[in-house]
């Protein structure tokens, strides 16, 4: 059994996640940026986060999952300003599972994640933005070590289903 970690982050939000990720997982496993693969093929399950943007998935993780092979298990996670549960994530959770019609999802897991101060303070000017950037600074301090704990047992489940 062998599982890949896979990740775009901006501002180390996800990849701290990555890292409780991969730290979890007890079979034979691989940690890299989504820029550095090459090929998505070969593992028994992959695990692919992304910060959220703009309630999306981020353009270089968008071209990573149009070439997952069929039949791939596959696991996604998120980092984000919103609150857990909030509508942005899920959209962008649903947005990945889309790209990956021909793939076995097994489950998402998102987390809150500092925002950029310089994206808050260009939203905030823009009055549709207001509610959304001060529910995102509340992020802040985000991953904590609860939600790098609540990770890890993300990945844990994961596992259990392919074993």
């Amino acid at each position: 059994m062998k599982a890949l970690v896979t990740f775009f982050s901006l501002t180390g939000n996800t990849e701290k996640v990555a890292r409780a990720i991969y730290d979890a997982i007890t079979i034979e496993k691989k940690i890299a940026p989504v820029q550095e693969l090459q090929t998505a093929a070969g593992y028994d399950i992959i695990f692919c986060g992304f910060p959220v943007q703009a309630h999306s998935v981020p353009g270089k993780v968008h071209a990573f999952l149009k070439n997952i092979p069929d039949r791939q298990n596959i696991a996604f996670f998120c980092t984000h300003g919103s609150l857990r549960g909030g509508q942005l994530p899920k959209q962008a959770i649903e947005q990945a599972i889309g790209l990956v019609t021909k793939a076995k999802v097994l489950g998402d897991f998102g987390c809150r994640g500092k925002v950029d101060q310089q994206i808050l303070d260009a939203l905030m000017k823009r009055p549709e933005h207001k509610v959304w950037v001060e529910e995102a600074q509340s992020a802040d301090g985000h991953p904590d070590e609860a939600d790098l704990t609540d990770a890890k047992e993300f990945a844990s489940r994961i596992i259990s289903k392919i074993l």
